[in-house]
């Protein structure tokens, strides 16, 4: 049971997050604002996309406070995954919702951080992330807050609807038919806040892809579209997968969970 000066300090950190998500909102781009193309004709003077990045973050199944963050980078002409990266690390920030990127952000973008130190011809030129961008309370979810910090096209995939503006799956059925391949997710407001994606014809549920930063609704599911080999696009299959992995390896051996800070793979 909280305590009135525990209840108070909750209070006073929404206030607080939600104030900076405000001001750091004010920075978002919902327009294509990149040098890149997806499919761009030889006579075309831009460059085509190559490199998506993923990133994800999984916990200790014994000490929720741990968590690995991962980074994978991928050839969008294979789906190769040509880097490869893990931060483990302890969140000391509680998880509130609607607040998820104050909790995640640090680890990932830290991440984010030392591949453009290390190895900047891989650094992705879009970024898909497990997590909501506009399709959030504030209009400002991880993929946002993501790509206005680190100054890269970001984009949301979530594999559960979040119920804001009045959204929710049941009128979401009633609307439309949720296994067309796309279905535009219009809110109250009026505001097309993203899109429900049947990704893979073998599939039933949807995703729900939503702009994060620096990119538009429409090239956003065309990116996703082009990276799915199953329901979620590889670049956050993957790097679920490899921090998944991680962690287990990270949680079998106590000692190192609580003072191994890093991984970097080879």
């Amino acid at each position: 049971m909280q305590t009135e000066s525990e209840s108070e300090d909750y209070v006073e950190q929404r206030r607080q997050w939600t104030q900076e998500q405000n001001r750091l909102k004010g920075q978002l781009l919902l327009h294509d604002d990149f040098p890149w193309k997806l499919s761009p004709p030889l006579s075309d003077p831009h460059q085509p996309l190559c490199l998506v990045g993923g990133v994800d973050l999984s916990f200790c199944k014994h000490d929720l406070t741990v968590g690995c963050g991962a980074l994978v980078v991928l050839n969008i002409n294979t789906m190769n995954v040509i880097y490869e990266d893990f931060a483990v690390t302890h969140l000391r920030m509680p998880y509130i919702p609607g607040f998820l990127a104050f909790r995640e952000s640090p680890v990932l973008l830290a991440l984010l951080e030392k591949l453009s130190r290390k190895h900047v011809d891989m650094y992705p030129q879009v970024l898909m992330v497990d997590g909501n961008g506009i399709l959030h309370p504030r209009g400002f979810g991880l993929a946002s807050h993501l790509g206005v910090l680190a100054n890269i096209p970001t984009i949301g995939v979530a594999k559960n609807l979040y119920h804001v503006d009045g959204l929710c799956r049941q009128d979401l059925r009633m609307g439309h038919d949720i296994t067309d391949a796309s279905t535009p997710l219009v809110g109250n407001s009026g505001q097309v806040l993203g899109m429900a994606l049947r990704s893979h014809p073998d599939c039933t549920k949807p995703i729900f892809v939503s702009v994060g930063h620096r990119i538009s609704l429409g090239t956003a599911v065309s990116v996703v579209q082009k990276c799915c080999k199953y329901r979620i696009p590889e670049p956050v299959r993957q790097a679920d997968i490899r921090s998944r992995k991680q962690i287990k390896v990270t949680s079998a051996v106590p000692s190192i969970r609580v003072t191994f800070d890093e991984h970097a793979s080879p």
